[in-house]
Protein backbone atom coordinates (compact mmCIF):
# COMPACT_ATOMS: atom_id res chain seq x y z
CA UNK A 1 0.00 0.00 0.00
CA UNK A 2 1.86 3.06 -1.27
CA UNK A 3 -0.88 5.67 -1.68
CA UNK A 4 -4.12 6.35 0.25
CA UNK A 5 -6.96 8.69 -0.67
CA UNK A 6 -8.70 10.13 2.38
CA UNK A 7 -12.37 10.59 1.50
CA UNK A 8 -13.04 13.22 4.15
CA UNK A 9 -12.13 16.71 5.38
CA UNK A 10 -11.11 18.62 8.50
CA UNK A 11 -9.46 17.15 11.55
CA UNK A 12 -10.14 13.47 10.73
CA UNK A 13 -8.58 13.81 7.27
CA UNK A 14 -5.46 15.29 8.87
CA UNK A 15 -5.48 12.63 11.59
CA UNK A 16 -5.44 9.82 9.03
CA UNK A 17 -2.84 11.51 6.85
CA UNK A 18 -0.41 11.97 9.74
CA UNK A 19 -0.41 8.25 10.50
CA UNK A 20 -0.10 7.39 6.80
CA UNK A 21 2.91 9.71 6.53
CA UNK A 22 4.45 8.08 9.61
CA UNK A 23 4.05 4.72 7.84
CA UNK A 24 5.70 6.02 4.65
CA UNK A 25 2.44 6.06 2.67
CA UNK A 26 1.62 8.95 0.32
CA UNK A 27 -1.76 10.67 0.70
CA UNK A 28 -4.36 12.21 -1.59
CA UNK A 29 -6.79 14.85 -0.31
CA UNK A 30 -10.15 15.57 -1.88
CA UNK A 31 -11.79 18.93 -1.28
CA UNK A 32 -14.82 21.02 -2.14
CA UNK A 33 -14.45 24.50 -3.63
CA UNK A 34 -14.92 26.15 -0.23
CA UNK A 35 -12.21 23.92 1.34
CA UNK A 36 -9.53 24.84 -1.20
CA UNK A 37 -7.26 26.34 1.49
CA UNK A 38 -8.08 23.82 4.22
CA UNK A 39 -5.29 22.28 6.31
CA UNK A 40 -5.86 18.74 5.05
CA UNK A 41 -5.41 19.99 1.48
CA UNK A 42 -2.09 21.65 2.34
CA UNK A 43 -0.83 18.58 4.23
CA UNK A 44 -1.52 15.93 1.57
CA UNK A 45 0.98 14.91 -1.10
CA UNK A 46 -1.68 15.43 -3.78
CA UNK A 47 -5.06 17.15 -3.70
CA UNK A 48 -7.95 17.44 -6.10
CA UNK A 49 -11.20 19.41 -6.09
CA UNK A 50 -14.28 17.23 -6.50
CA UNK A 51 -17.15 19.70 -6.48
CA UNK A 52 -19.04 22.59 -4.95
CA UNK A 53 -19.44 23.29 -1.23
CA UNK A 54 -22.60 21.27 -0.42
CA UNK A 55 -21.56 17.75 0.61
CA UNK A 56 -24.00 16.13 -1.83
CA UNK A 57 -22.04 17.86 -4.61
CA UNK A 58 -18.60 16.93 -3.25
CA UNK A 59 -17.78 14.67 -0.29
CA UNK A 60 -20.81 12.41 -0.89
CA UNK A 61 -20.16 11.91 -4.61
CA UNK A 62 -19.00 8.29 -4.48
CA UNK A 63 -18.58 7.91 -8.26
CA UNK A 64 -16.43 11.04 -8.49
CA UNK A 65 -14.24 9.90 -5.59
CA UNK A 66 -13.68 6.49 -7.21
CA UNK A 67 -12.88 8.23 -10.51
CA UNK A 68 -10.24 10.38 -8.77
CA UNK A 69 -8.80 7.35 -6.96
CA UNK A 70 -8.36 5.50 -10.25
CA UNK A 71 -6.93 8.56 -12.00
CA UNK A 72 -4.29 9.06 -9.29
CA UNK A 73 -3.68 5.31 -8.95
CA UNK A 74 -4.32 5.04 -5.23
CA UNK A 75 -4.19 1.65 -3.53
CA UNK A 76 -6.75 2.33 -0.83
CA UNK A 77 -9.40 4.73 0.45
CA UNK A 78 -9.83 5.68 4.10
CA UNK A 79 -13.33 7.12 4.65
CA UNK A 80 -12.76 8.65 8.10
CA UNK A 81 -16.15 9.06 9.79
CA UNK A 82 -19.35 10.64 8.56
CA UNK A 83 -19.93 11.18 4.81
CA UNK A 84 -19.45 7.77 3.08
CA UNK A 85 -17.81 5.90 5.97
CA UNK A 86 -20.84 3.67 6.63
CA UNK A 87 -22.11 3.49 3.07
CA UNK A 88 -22.15 -0.16 2.01
CA UNK A 89 -22.52 0.75 -1.69
CA UNK A 90 -19.36 2.86 -1.53
CA UNK A 91 -17.45 -0.02 0.06
CA UNK A 92 -18.78 -2.34 -2.69
CA UNK A 93 -17.76 0.19 -5.34
CA UNK A 94 -14.21 0.26 -3.96
CA UNK A 95 -14.09 -3.54 -4.00
CA UNK A 96 -15.42 -3.67 -7.59
CA UNK A 97 -12.69 -1.26 -8.72
CA UNK A 98 -9.92 -3.18 -6.92
CA UNK A 99 -9.38 -0.37 -4.43
CA UNK A 100 -8.92 -1.37 -0.79
CA UNK A 101 -11.60 0.08 1.47
CA UNK A 102 -9.97 0.71 4.86
CA UNK A 103 -12.87 -0.54 6.92
CA UNK A 104 -15.17 -3.56 7.19
CA UNK A 105 -16.64 -5.49 4.27
CA UNK A 106 -19.86 -4.15 2.81
CA UNK A 107 -21.81 -7.10 4.28
CA UNK A 108 -21.00 -6.01 7.85
CA UNK A 109 -21.86 -2.38 7.05
CA UNK A 110 -25.26 -3.46 5.69
CA UNK A 111 -26.11 -5.62 8.69
CA UNK A 112 -25.06 -3.14 11.34
CA UNK A 113 -26.38 -0.15 9.37
CA UNK A 114 -29.91 -1.30 10.19
CA UNK A 115 -30.74 -1.49 13.88
CA UNK A 116 -33.30 -4.21 13.16
CA UNK A 117 -30.86 -6.29 11.10
CA UNK A 118 -28.23 -5.83 13.81
CA UNK A 119 -30.61 -7.10 16.49
CA UNK A 120 -31.41 -10.11 14.32
CA UNK A 121 -27.70 -10.83 13.74
CA UNK A 122 -26.76 -10.86 17.43
CA UNK A 123 -29.80 -12.87 18.61
CA UNK A 124 -27.94 -16.18 18.57
CA UNK A 125 -25.06 -14.79 20.62
CA UNK A 126 -27.00 -14.25 23.86
CA UNK A 127 -26.34 -10.49 23.92
CA UNK A 128 -28.55 -8.54 26.38
CA UNK A 129 -31.02 -6.29 24.54
CA UNK A 130 -33.55 -3.68 25.66
CA UNK A 131 -37.05 -5.24 25.86
CA UNK A 132 -39.01 -4.42 22.72
CA UNK A 133 -39.97 -5.53 19.24
CA UNK A 134 -37.28 -6.39 16.73
CA UNK A 135 -39.27 -5.78 13.57
CA UNK A 136 -40.45 -2.69 11.70
CA UNK A 137 -43.90 -1.47 12.63
CA UNK A 138 -46.32 1.02 11.06
CA UNK A 139 -49.65 -0.16 12.46
CA UNK A 140 -50.64 2.14 15.34
CA UNK A 141 -53.10 -0.37 16.84
CA UNK A 142 -50.40 -3.04 16.98
CA UNK A 143 -47.94 -0.50 18.38
CA UNK A 144 -50.35 0.35 21.21
CA UNK A 145 -50.73 -3.32 22.06
CA UNK A 146 -46.97 -3.84 22.12
CA UNK A 147 -46.38 -0.68 24.17
CA UNK A 148 -48.89 -1.84 26.77
CA UNK A 149 -47.06 -5.17 26.95
CA UNK A 150 -43.61 -3.57 27.28
CA UNK A 151 -44.81 -0.84 29.64
CA UNK A 152 -44.49 2.93 29.31
CA UNK A 153 -42.37 4.96 28.79
CA UNK A 154 -41.31 3.55 25.42
CA UNK A 155 -38.92 4.71 22.73
CA UNK A 156 -39.77 4.81 19.03
CA UNK A 157 -36.58 4.53 16.97
CA UNK A 158 -35.74 4.69 13.28
CA UNK A 159 -34.17 1.44 12.10
CA UNK A 160 -31.77 3.30 9.79
CA UNK A 161 -31.35 6.17 12.25
CA UNK A 162 -28.59 7.91 14.12
CA UNK A 163 -27.91 11.15 15.96
CA UNK A 164 -31.36 11.16 17.56
CA UNK A 165 -33.25 11.58 14.28
CA UNK A 166 -36.41 9.51 13.97
CA UNK A 167 -36.42 8.98 17.72
CA UNK A 168 -39.35 9.78 20.03
CA UNK A 169 -39.99 9.15 23.73
CA UNK A 170 -43.62 8.26 24.46
CA UNK A 171 -44.83 8.59 28.06
CA UNK A 172 -48.39 7.29 27.59
CA UNK A 173 -50.82 5.85 25.05
CA UNK A 174 -52.44 9.18 24.14
CA UNK A 175 -49.10 10.42 22.70
CA UNK A 176 -48.23 7.27 20.77
CA UNK A 177 -50.00 7.85 17.45
CA UNK A 178 -48.77 11.43 16.93
CA UNK A 179 -45.21 10.62 18.02
CA UNK A 180 -45.11 7.55 15.80
CA UNK A 181 -46.15 9.57 12.75
CA UNK A 182 -43.47 12.16 13.51
CA UNK A 183 -40.79 9.49 13.92
CA UNK A 184 -41.73 7.82 10.61
CA UNK A 185 -41.79 11.17 8.81
CA UNK A 186 -38.44 12.26 10.23
CA UNK A 187 -36.83 8.89 9.48
CA UNK A 188 -38.10 8.97 5.88
CA UNK A 189 -36.78 12.51 5.41
CA UNK A 190 -33.37 11.87 7.02
CA UNK A 191 -32.58 8.35 5.81
CA UNK A 192 -35.03 7.56 3.00
CA UNK A 193 -36.30 4.72 5.19
CA UNK A 194 -39.35 5.18 7.44
CA UNK A 195 -38.96 1.87 9.28
CA UNK A 196 -39.34 2.30 13.03
CA UNK A 197 -39.45 -0.08 15.96
CA UNK A 198 -40.39 0.11 19.63
CA UNK A 199 -38.41 -0.66 22.75
CA UNK A 200 -38.54 0.07 26.48
CA UNK A 201 -37.22 3.52 27.38
CA UNK A 202 -34.42 3.40 29.95
CA UNK A 203 -34.99 6.44 32.17
CA UNK A 204 -31.50 7.10 33.55
CA UNK A 205 -29.13 5.53 31.04
CA UNK A 206 -25.41 5.86 30.66
CA UNK A 207 -23.92 5.49 27.19
CA UNK A 208 -21.01 3.06 27.26
CA UNK A 209 -19.27 1.87 24.10
CA UNK A 210 -16.60 -0.75 23.53
CA UNK A 211 -13.85 -0.30 20.94
CA UNK A 212 -13.16 -3.48 18.99
CA UNK A 213 -10.54 -4.33 16.39
CA UNK A 214 -10.54 -7.44 14.19
CA UNK A 215 -8.09 -8.78 11.61
CA UNK A 216 -8.49 -11.15 8.67
CA UNK A 217 -6.78 -13.96 10.58
CA UNK A 218 -9.67 -14.67 12.94
CA UNK A 219 -8.65 -12.51 15.88
CA UNK A 220 -11.06 -9.97 17.41
CA UNK A 221 -10.01 -7.88 20.41
CA UNK A 222 -11.76 -5.30 22.56
CA UNK A 223 -9.80 -2.20 23.59
CA UNK A 224 -11.93 -1.40 26.67
CA UNK A 225 -14.70 1.14 27.00
CA UNK A 226 -15.50 4.79 26.52
CA UNK A 227 -18.13 6.71 28.49
CA UNK A 228 -20.14 8.97 26.16
CA UNK A 229 -23.01 10.12 28.40
CA UNK A 230 -22.46 13.89 28.14
CA UNK A 231 -24.61 14.69 25.11
CA UNK A 232 -26.75 17.41 23.62
CA UNK A 233 -29.60 16.47 21.28
CA UNK A 234 -28.43 12.82 21.40
CA UNK A 235 -25.01 13.90 20.06
CA UNK A 236 -21.90 13.31 22.16
CA UNK A 237 -19.90 16.31 23.36
CA UNK A 238 -17.58 14.90 26.05
CA UNK A 239 -16.18 11.37 26.14
CA UNK A 240 -13.77 9.64 28.49
CA UNK A 241 -11.92 6.39 28.93
CA UNK A 242 -12.21 4.40 31.04
CA UNK A 243 -15.73 4.84 32.49
CA UNK A 244 -15.89 5.87 36.14
CA UNK A 245 -18.60 3.29 36.94
CA UNK A 246 -17.48 -0.03 35.46
CA UNK A 247 -15.89 -2.68 37.66
CA UNK A 248 -13.18 -4.91 36.17
CA UNK A 249 -15.63 -7.82 36.04
CA UNK A 250 -18.25 -5.75 34.22
CA UNK A 251 -15.66 -4.36 31.82
CA UNK A 252 -14.63 -7.92 30.92
CA UNK A 253 -18.25 -9.01 30.47
CA UNK A 254 -19.09 -6.06 28.20
CA UNK A 255 -15.87 -6.56 26.26
CA UNK A 256 -16.71 -10.19 25.58
CA UNK A 257 -20.23 -9.19 24.47
CA UNK A 258 -18.79 -6.60 22.06
CA UNK A 259 -16.47 -9.20 20.54
CA UNK A 260 -19.47 -11.50 19.98
CA UNK A 261 -21.36 -8.68 18.25
CA UNK A 262 -18.38 -8.15 15.92
CA UNK A 263 -18.15 -11.86 15.19
CA UNK A 264 -21.88 -12.02 14.40
CA UNK A 265 -21.30 -10.03 11.20
CA UNK A 266 -17.75 -11.26 10.45
CA UNK A 267 -16.39 -7.81 11.22
CA UNK A 268 -12.94 -6.66 10.03
CA UNK A 269 -11.13 -3.50 11.12
CA UNK A 270 -11.92 -0.95 13.81
CA UNK A 271 -15.51 -0.64 15.04
CA UNK A 272 -17.51 0.31 18.10
CA UNK A 273 -20.24 -1.59 19.89
CA UNK A 274 -22.56 0.70 21.84
CA UNK A 275 -24.46 -0.23 24.97
CA UNK A 276 -26.92 1.41 27.34
CA UNK A 277 -26.24 0.97 31.05
CA UNK A 278 -29.24 1.35 33.37
CA UNK A 279 -29.32 2.61 36.97
CA UNK A 280 -28.85 -0.97 38.25
CA UNK A 281 -25.80 -1.41 35.96
CA UNK A 282 -27.52 -3.83 33.59
CA UNK A 283 -26.21 -3.32 30.06
CA UNK A 284 -28.08 -3.65 26.76
CA UNK A 285 -26.84 -3.76 23.16
CA UNK A 286 -27.72 -0.55 21.33
CA UNK A 287 -25.97 -0.62 17.94
CA UNK A 288 -22.63 -1.01 16.20
CA UNK A 289 -20.78 1.76 14.39
CA UNK A 290 -18.84 0.26 11.50
CA UNK A 291 -16.08 2.85 11.33
CA UNK A 292 -13.53 4.77 13.34
CA UNK A 293 -15.27 6.85 16.03
CA UNK A 294 -14.81 10.58 16.64
CA UNK A 295 -13.76 9.74 20.21
CA UNK A 296 -11.10 7.17 19.30
CA UNK A 297 -8.23 9.33 20.73
CA UNK A 298 -9.20 8.60 24.35
CA UNK A 299 -8.81 4.88 23.64
CA UNK A 300 -5.44 5.55 22.03
CA UNK A 301 -4.35 7.46 25.14
CA UNK A 302 -5.16 4.67 27.62
CA UNK A 303 -3.85 1.81 25.45
CA UNK A 304 -0.87 3.45 23.73
CA UNK A 305 -2.13 2.21 20.34
CA UNK A 306 -2.60 4.05 17.04
CA UNK A 307 -5.99 2.87 15.77
CA UNK A 308 -5.50 4.29 12.28
CA UNK A 309 -2.21 2.43 11.98
CA UNK A 310 -3.96 -0.79 13.03
CA UNK A 311 -6.72 -0.12 10.47
CA UNK A 312 -4.14 0.23 7.69
CA UNK A 313 -2.21 -2.86 8.79
CA UNK A 314 -5.41 -4.94 8.82
CA UNK A 315 -6.40 -3.59 5.39
CA UNK A 316 -3.00 -4.77 4.12
CA UNK A 317 -3.84 -8.27 5.34
CA UNK A 318 -1.54 -8.23 8.36
CA UNK A 319 -2.35 -9.97 11.64
CA UNK A 320 -2.90 -7.89 14.76
CA UNK A 321 0.46 -7.51 16.53
CA UNK A 322 -1.01 -8.17 20.00
CA UNK A 323 -3.35 -10.43 21.99
CA UNK A 324 -6.15 -9.59 24.44
CA UNK A 325 -3.90 -10.45 27.39
CA UNK A 326 -1.37 -7.82 26.22
CA UNK A 327 -3.87 -4.98 26.65
CA UNK A 328 -3.95 -2.96 29.86
CA UNK A 329 -5.61 0.34 30.81
CA UNK A 330 -3.08 3.00 31.72
CA UNK A 331 -4.26 6.38 33.04
CA UNK A 332 -7.39 8.33 32.12
CA UNK A 333 -8.34 10.44 29.11
CA UNK A 334 -11.04 13.01 28.32
CA UNK A 335 -12.17 14.43 24.99
CA UNK A 336 -14.17 17.59 24.36
CA UNK A 337 -15.60 18.09 20.89
CA UNK A 338 -15.01 21.74 20.08
CA UNK A 339 -18.08 22.57 18.03
CA UNK A 340 -18.77 25.92 16.33
CA UNK A 341 -21.95 26.28 18.38
CA UNK A 342 -23.21 28.72 20.98
CA UNK A 343 -23.79 26.75 24.20
CA UNK A 344 -25.52 29.79 25.76
CA UNK A 345 -28.08 29.85 22.93
CA UNK A 346 -29.31 26.25 22.75
CA UNK A 347 -26.14 25.11 20.93
CA UNK A 348 -27.16 26.89 17.73
CA UNK A 349 -24.52 26.97 14.93
CA UNK A 350 -21.98 29.78 15.00
CA UNK A 351 -20.14 30.41 11.75
CA UNK A 352 -17.74 33.12 10.65
CA UNK A 353 -14.09 34.14 10.59
CA UNK A 354 -11.60 32.74 13.11
CA UNK A 355 -10.03 36.08 14.00
CA UNK A 356 -7.93 34.50 16.76
CA UNK A 357 -7.19 30.77 16.89
CA UNK A 358 -4.40 29.51 19.15
CA UNK A 359 -4.25 25.92 20.38
CA UNK A 360 -3.31 24.87 23.91
CA UNK A 361 -0.04 22.97 24.30
CA UNK A 362 1.72 20.96 26.97
CA UNK A 363 2.25 17.50 28.40
CA UNK A 364 -0.93 15.43 28.40
CA UNK A 365 -2.70 17.75 25.91
CA UNK A 366 -3.58 16.65 22.38
CA UNK A 367 -5.60 18.61 19.82
CA UNK A 368 -6.87 16.89 16.69
CA UNK A 369 -7.55 20.05 14.72
CA UNK A 370 -8.75 21.04 11.26
CA UNK A 371 -8.56 24.85 11.32
CA UNK A 372 -6.13 27.76 11.64
CA UNK A 373 -6.34 31.48 12.35
CA UNK A 374 -7.90 33.48 9.52
CA UNK A 375 -10.02 30.62 8.17
CA UNK A 376 -13.78 30.82 7.69
CA UNK A 377 -15.98 28.24 9.41
CA UNK A 378 -18.52 27.18 6.73
CA UNK A 379 -22.17 26.32 7.31
CA UNK A 380 -22.15 23.32 4.97
CA UNK A 381 -20.58 20.65 7.19
CA UNK A 382 -20.47 19.22 10.68
CA UNK A 383 -19.68 22.13 13.05
CA UNK A 384 -16.74 20.40 14.78
CA UNK A 385 -13.53 22.45 14.61
CA UNK A 386 -11.35 20.15 16.64
CA UNK A 387 -11.15 17.61 19.44
CA UNK A 388 -9.43 18.63 22.66
CA UNK A 389 -8.00 15.62 24.48
CA UNK A 390 -6.30 15.51 27.88
CA UNK A 391 -4.54 12.57 29.50
CA UNK A 392 -3.47 12.06 33.11
CA UNK A 393 -2.55 9.34 35.56
CA UNK A 394 -5.97 9.70 37.19
CA UNK A 395 -9.44 10.95 36.22
CA UNK A 396 -9.03 14.01 38.47
CA UNK A 397 -5.72 14.87 36.80
CA UNK A 398 -7.29 14.59 33.33
CA UNK A 399 -10.18 16.84 34.39
CA UNK A 400 -7.88 19.50 35.86
CA UNK A 401 -5.74 19.43 32.74
CA UNK A 402 -8.86 19.78 30.57
CA UNK A 403 -9.90 22.93 32.47
CA UNK A 404 -6.45 24.42 31.95
CA UNK A 405 -6.42 23.46 28.25
CA UNK A 406 -9.83 25.09 27.76
CA UNK A 407 -8.52 28.31 29.34
CA UNK A 408 -5.45 28.19 27.08
CA UNK A 409 -7.48 27.61 23.90
CA UNK A 410 -7.69 31.16 22.52
CA UNK A 411 -10.43 31.82 20.01
CA UNK A 412 -12.26 34.93 18.76
CA UNK A 413 -14.79 35.40 15.98
CA UNK A 414 -17.22 32.57 16.72
CA UNK A 415 -18.86 30.84 19.68
CA UNK A 416 -17.80 27.31 20.62
CA UNK A 417 -18.53 24.54 23.14
CA UNK A 418 -15.38 25.36 25.15
CA UNK A 419 -17.36 27.14 27.92
CA UNK A 420 -19.74 24.18 28.11
CA UNK A 421 -16.74 21.87 28.54
CA UNK A 422 -15.52 24.01 31.45
CA UNK A 423 -19.03 23.95 33.00
CA UNK A 424 -19.11 20.14 32.85
CA UNK A 425 -15.62 19.71 34.28
CA UNK A 426 -16.47 21.95 37.23
CA UNK A 427 -19.85 20.37 37.96
CA UNK A 428 -20.04 18.09 40.99
CA UNK A 429 -22.19 15.50 39.17
CA UNK A 430 -19.48 15.03 36.55
CA UNK A 431 -16.57 15.18 38.97
CA UNK A 432 -18.19 12.54 41.19
CA UNK A 433 -19.09 10.33 38.23
CA UNK A 434 -22.78 10.44 39.17
CA UNK A 435 -24.38 11.47 35.88
CA UNK A 436 -26.28 10.04 32.92
CA UNK A 437 -27.28 11.04 29.39
CA UNK A 438 -29.69 13.64 30.81
CA UNK A 439 -26.86 15.78 32.22
CA UNK A 440 -27.57 18.74 29.90
CA UNK A 441 -31.32 18.67 30.52
CA UNK A 442 -30.88 18.29 34.29
CA UNK A 443 -27.99 20.63 35.04
CA UNK A 444 -27.33 22.92 32.08
CA UNK A 445 -30.44 25.02 32.62
CA UNK A 446 -30.78 28.72 31.85
CA UNK A 447 -30.61 29.58 35.57
CA UNK A 448 -27.48 27.48 36.14
CA UNK A 449 -25.78 29.03 33.09
CA UNK A 450 -26.41 32.55 34.42
CA UNK A 451 -25.00 31.68 37.85
CA UNK A 452 -21.99 30.02 36.26
CA UNK A 453 -21.28 33.00 33.97
CA UNK A 454 -21.54 35.38 36.93
CA UNK A 455 -19.01 33.31 38.90
CA UNK A 456 -16.69 33.17 35.87
CA UNK A 457 -16.90 36.97 35.49
CA UNK A 458 -16.10 37.47 39.19
CA UNK A 459 -13.11 35.16 38.93
CA UNK A 460 -11.82 36.94 35.81
CA UNK A 461 -12.16 40.32 37.57
CA UNK A 462 -10.25 39.08 40.64
CA UNK A 463 -7.44 37.74 38.45
CA UNK A 464 -7.26 41.06 36.57
CA UNK A 465 -7.08 43.07 39.83
CA UNK A 466 -4.40 40.76 41.22
CA UNK A 467 -2.34 41.15 38.04
CA UNK A 468 -2.78 44.94 38.14
CA UNK A 469 -1.52 45.12 41.75
CA UNK A 470 1.41 42.85 40.90
CA UNK A 471 2.37 44.94 37.86
CA UNK A 472 2.15 48.21 39.81
CA UNK A 473 4.25 46.79 42.62
CA UNK A 474 6.87 45.58 40.13
CA UNK A 475 7.05 49.01 38.43
CA UNK A 476 7.67 50.79 41.75
CA UNK A 477 10.39 48.52 43.13
CA UNK A 478 13.52 50.56 44.02
CA UNK A 479 16.58 49.90 41.90
CA UNK A 480 19.41 48.04 43.62
CA UNK A 481 22.68 49.96 44.16
CA UNK A 482 25.62 48.68 42.18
Amino acid sequence: MKKILVANRGEIALRVMRTAKKMGIKTVAIFSEIDRNALHVKFADEAICIGKAPSNQSYLKADKIIEVAKLLQVDAIHPGYGFLSENAQFAECCEANHIIFIGPKSKAIKIMGSKLAAKEAVKAYNIPMVPGIDEAITDVKKAKSLAAEIGYPILIKASAGGGGRGMRIVENETELESQMKRAISEATSAFGDGSVFIEKYIRSPRHIEIQIIADTHGQTLHLFERECSIQRRHQKVIEEAPSSVLSDAMRTEMGKAAVKVAQSCEYIGAGTVEFLLDAQHNFYFLEMNTRLQVEHPVTECITGLDLVELQIQIARGEALPLKQADLKIKGHALELRVYAEDPLNDFLPSVGLLETYKLPKGKGIRVDNGYEEGMEVPIFYDPMLSKLITYGKTRDEAIQLMKKAIDDYKMEGIKTTLPFGKFVCEHEAFKSGQFDTHFVKTYYTEASRKIYLLEEAKMAALIAVKQFIHDRHTLHLPRSKS
